[in-house]
This record gives structure tokens, sequence and C-alpha cells, in this order.
């Protein structure tokens, strides 16, 4: 199979651009900057280019097609288009990477399909996901353009851990406040469900959908079918700090009105405070043997060993340290002027 990635060595796609490559009777080509690909061996061809100068990767790709083109890298309707022109004609098969928060938002029922509706007014990200889908499946059904819409939700690698609230430079701030004891902020109650998947499993079905024609025009959720509590999810990550957990519960709505410049309006209020569950079947009827290998907690606990025995991996955050203790200090004095009231009432 003769296959191109745009981009190709993220989170997501590392894991499936090493499935690829294992087969020997694969051919990947990578559209990127180059500064990743000798994380990759096989039978590899790089096309080191900047993908929004349109012009010079069509240059690139003259006289090239291809059975299968994935873009890992694409946010934007402007981008899609861009694809679109770059792309048509040229491949057996689109893949798209979209998103499951793109699903209505607030949730109407805690079980995903394929088939949920699609509306989020809390992320403009989980919109532009949506206009993208639109224009892709408006040319399928005019064009016969051979598009696959994948909806990934909370995948995550070696490199970093999946958090509910998190800083700007990662997850590891994180990680360090559980290390000196410090109280972590956790999101609403911590009762919440979420589904974690494990990017080496996630590329099993997503591979299994490569050159499937049963893929073509439709849209699947790829995720591992397990969900735990934000608390459980936690107490995963506390454990494998051998450190105790002291979560500190701050309401999904606070934190998106005292923190915009951090967007939990987004990433809270428009995706990981409600409690969802994904139907698998459709992409088990598509690729009967997708099955998930890594249980969330073993998979977090190999992603804290990493991040802990890779200094590189170790990005200190103070503004999101002082942040959450400040945050700390004043509802702790808000709760304690509040029980000076009511013991005069």
């Amino acid at each position: 199979m003769k296959v191109l990635f745009i981009g190709g060595t993220g989170t997501i796609s590392t894991a499936i651009s090493k499935r690829v490559l294992s087969n020997p009777d694969n051919e990947l080509y990578l559209i990127n900057r180059g500064s990743r690909n000798s994380i990759l061996s096989g039978n590899l061809k790089q096309i080191i280019a900047d993908i929004n100068d349109e012009a010079d990767v069509a240059a690139k790709l003259k006289g090239l097609s291809f059975d299968v083109v994935c873009d890992f890298i694409c946010f934007h309707p402007d981008q899609i288009k861009r694809d679109y022109r770059l792309f048509k004609g040229k491949t057996a098969q689109f893949m798209f990477i979209s998103t499951a928060s793109a699903y209505n938002k607030p949730a109407r029922d805690y079980v995903i399909t394929e088939g949920t509706s699609l509306a989020n007014p809390y992320w403009e990200y989980s919109r532009k996901k949506i206009e993208c889908e639109e224009f892709l499946m408006e040319k399928y059904r005019e064009e016969g353009f051979p598009v696959t819409i994948i909806r990934p939700s909370h995948t995550y690698d070696e490199r970093k851990v999946p958090l509910g609230v998190h800083g700007r430079v990662g997850s590891f701030s994180v990680l360090k406040r559980m290390l000196e004891g410090k109280p972590v902020i956790i999101h609403g109650d911590g009762t919440s469900l979420w589904t974690l998947t494990h990017n080496s499993d996630f590329a099993k079905g997503f591979t299994g959908l490569m050159g499937n024609p049963l893929a073509l025009g439709e849209a699947f959720q790829i995720t591992s079918g397990e969900s735990l509590t934000w608390n459980q999810i936690y107490q995963c990550i506390a454990d494998a700090l051998g450190v105790e957990l002291k979560p500190y519960y701050v309401p999904s709505r606070f934190l998106a009105d005292i923190a915009p410049e951090m967007d939990f309006e987004g990433s809270l209020l428009g995706d990981k405070a409600y409690s969802v569950i994904f139907d698998q079947r459709k992409l088990k009827r598509a690729v009967p043997t997708f099955m998930p290998e890594v249980p969330i907690c073993r998979g977090l606990k190999s992603t804290v060993d990493y991040i802990m025995s890779h200094p590189e991996c170790q990005e200190e955050d103070p503004e999101f340290d002082e942040f959450c203790d400040r945050t700390i200090e004043i509802l702790e004095a808000a709760k304690a002027s509040c029980r000076k009231i009511l013991k005069k009432d």
C-alpha cells in the first residue's frame, strides 16, 4: 500500500506511522518539516515541505498518486479545502482526523455513536472540525471524493499524561505538584466518566480502516472502550508516582470564567466535563479484529514512568502552579468567610 501522511510524527500519528512501516509491503511518504522523522524506520519517503505552501507541495507531488492520504494537522476549513485541491484524483482514500469533541454539547445522551449530532457552542476548535467534515462529505456526495472521517477522543502516548486541568506547557506541572504533596485541581467533583485511548490501540483501528471499502463516505470514532471517572484517572497517576492523591475540586464553569486565557471553556465545558461512553459497534463491523490491549491504568503508569525517566519531558510551568495555589487559596478563604456568615445567622 502506498500511503501519504501530512504530519506523521505527532501523538496520534507516530503509532500509526510505525504500524504502517512494520509491513514491508507498505510505502510511507511523509510531508512535514522533518524534525522528528528520525524516530521512524522502514520504507519511508520524506517530502520536506510546509503543507501551507500549496504551490511547493503541489510541485513536489507531481506525478505521484496514493492508496491512502491522511492529514493529521488540519484544523481549519481553509486547510481542508487546500487538501482537497492537492489530492483530488490523487488518492483512493482521504482520511480526515476530526474530533469526538464535535459531538453535541451539552451531551444529550452519555452513549455516543457516529450518528450523534454535531454541535459545540463552547469550542471554536470543534466547530472548525465540523465545518471540515461538512465540506468533505459534500464533496463525497457530489463528486465521490473518497473521504473517511476519524473522530478520536482523548488519545495519549508516552510523552504526555492525559489530564482534565493543566497549564499551557503540558502535564508535568501536575505530576510535580503530586510529588511535592500539593493538592491538584480536578474539575467538577471528579465523578464524570472519561475515555482514554493509548495511541498504539488507536493505530490498530485506524490502519484497519485504511484501504477498507466499508470506510468510504463514513465516519468512525476510535476509542479504547474503557471509561473511568476522573477521580480514578488521577488516582492511577498518583499510584504510578507512588504518592498520595490530594484532589481539590473546582467547578468547570468557575474555571472557565476565571481563566479564559487557558481555554477551559472549550476543553472542559466543550468536552471533558461530560460523562461520555463511545459505542464501538460501527468500527468493529468494519474492522472485526480491532481489540484494544492497553488498559488505562497500565498505560498511564507507562507514560508516567517514561516522563520521569526523560528530563526533556519535565517542563515546569510556574505560571500554572501559581494559578493552582491562588485558586485554592481564594476558594478556601471564601469557604471560611461563608462559615462565619452562616454561624452568625
